[in-house]
């Protein structure tokens, strides 16, 4: 049985509000059905549980972060400008009141030390798209991709994720020393492509 798409909607927004501002466990699901202004019924007959209606609210970040992040490659005219449209995004990203905080995927991960089935799903899916994104971006087509390709992929995605990390030390906290450092790192890579 599933539910009206405007309840689904309030869910996944009141969802997104208090997970991912006052953490997942500290966050009754009644809370969030209280802020949705929804029935327990209405909740349960569109996700079985917390954790169902946590891993549609990560897969729908997940959909809007891609989004964002196409339109920020879209901006770019050269291949190093489209690999650091991630730090575009995500300071586009950032721009929401909600996502201010920081990364949704890392926080999930976080707070589950053995994060049930739907919600390691959706963690593992948003790290699989970011590394093979990067890898297409540095390759020009992540099957052409060579070990050195993909061991750059890798490095920039754990760029990413510290910058990501940073914004709970720093509210503040700007993209551009993770900007500088994958700048250099494609330098280097551009000067040893094969790691040589």
């Amino acid at each position: 049985m599933s539910i009206r798409t405007s309840s689904a909607t309030k869910l996944l927004d009141a969802a997104e509000e208090l997970f991912f501002t006052q953490g997942i466990h500290s966050t009754p699901v009644d809370a969030v059905i209280e802020r949705a202004g929804v029935s327990a019924a209405t909740m349960y007959r569109g996700y079985a549980s917390k954790e169902a209606l946590l891993a549609a609210t990560l897969t729908r970040r997940h959909t809007e972060w891609l989004a964002t992040w196409d339109a920020a490659i879209a901006r770019q005219d050269s291949r190093d400008g489209r690999i650091l449209a991630v730090f575009d995004a995500l300071d586009a990203f950032r721009e929401h009141p909600v996502r201010a905080q920081w990364c949704a995927f890392l926080g999930s991960a976080a707070e589950y030390a053995d994060a049930p089935a739907e919600v390691r799903e959706a963690i593992d899916t948003d790290t699989t798209t970011l590394r093979r994104r990067l890898t297409a971006s540095i390759a020009g087509d992540a099957m052409n991709a060579t070990t050195r390709d993909r061991e750059l992929a890798d490095e920039l995605l754990l760029v990413v994720s510290g910058d990501l990390a940073m914004r709970l030390r720093d509210p503040r906290h700007t993209t551009a020393s993770a900007r500088r450092i994958a700048a250099a790192l494609l330098r280097e890579h551009a000067k040893h492509p094969t790691g040589a």
